[in-house]
């Protein structure tokens, strides 16, 4: 009995060792080696201050910015989560009819425009940091309006919508998208041509 209970823990050490211990460094390493700016969390620096990642979504309700997608946890890393609603649930059918509400409501768009479901629905992550095309084209005009933008101004923010619209990854998975944070910060630079 005593042989087997000690057989158990050196087995226990091992295994901890190699597995908790040894794995992790060696997987971090290659992370490190192979793609420091992902491993360390894809962070966006700016002006020596770090404003977020590019892979988290962050909350944008400002006129003056697009707006990201609506989030589960209210774009909090540590719960990341969808809500769990399925399509029978009273209470998500509530959450779309007024997120499709407020977003017309925002952009001051007709009632009748189909808002984009990425604008309606969160991603099961709450974290997910892209919008559509169309849902950055259909914010456009409520931007250009208050910021005060000119014409060259509104066709810099349309050049720089398409320039930034990513392809489906590897061409075959999901859509085209946005990172709402990179269009945010570009969207500030933004200049008048007599600048």
């Amino acid at each position: 009995m005593k042989t087997q209970i000690l057989i158990a823990i050196k087995i226990f050490s091992l295994l901890t060792i190699l597995l908790g211990v040894a794995y992790p460094l060696v997987i971090t390493g290659i992370a490190q080696l192979a793609f420091p700016e992902k491993a360390n969390g894809s962070l966006i620096v700016q002006e020596n201050k770090v404003v977020g990642s590019e892979w988290i979504g962050q909350k944008f309700d400002s006129v003056v910015y697009f707006s990201s997608r609506p989030s589960a946890t209210d774009y909090s890393p540590m719960p990341s989560g969808g809500s769990n609603l399925g399509p029978t649930s009273s209470k998500l059918r509530q959450l779309v009819a007024e997120r499709q509400a407020q977003f017309v409501e925002f952009n001051q768009l007709p009632d009748s425009e189909e808002v984009p479901s990425e604008m309606l629905l969160s991603s099961a992550s709450g974290l997910d940091p892209h919008i559509s095309p169309k849902a950055a084209l259909m914010q456009v005009e409520r931007i250009v309006r208050a910021r005060q933008m000119d014409s060259s101004q509104k066709q810099q923010l349309l050049n720089l919508i398409t320039e930034l619209t990513e392809a489906p990854q590897f061409g075959l998975f999901g859509e085209e998208r946005i990172n709402v944070l990179n269009l945010n910060m570009k969207l500030d630079k933004i200049k008048n041509h007599d600048e």
